[in-house]
């Protein structure tokens, strides 16, 4: 997929993304180094994708919305 330069509503879901991610986590900390920025961002991802809920997936985690989301294609294949 191709985004025009300057033209981020081309891009909803992901430029979503990086507002929250900059709002929540690069402008909430200051990093002594670039070890913790690597922690910070491995536990944002985990809470992103596990525990955080999104109104566009019916207010569950990524996580739980594709578990759900396998065993309803699971139950339409026996």
């Amino acid at each position: 997929m191709y985004i025009q330069p300057g033209k981020p509503q081309q891009n909803g879901l992901v430029e979503r993304f990086n507002g929250s991610f900059r709002r929540e986590l690069l402008d909430a900390y200051l990093f002594e180094n670039l070890s913790q920025v690597r922690d910070m961002v491995w536990f944002c991802l985990l809470d992103y994708n596990g525990e955080r809920t999104h109104e566009s997936l019916g207010n569950l985690p990524p996580a739980a919305y594709r578990a759900k989301l396998e065993n309803y294609h699971l139950e339409l294949c026996h």
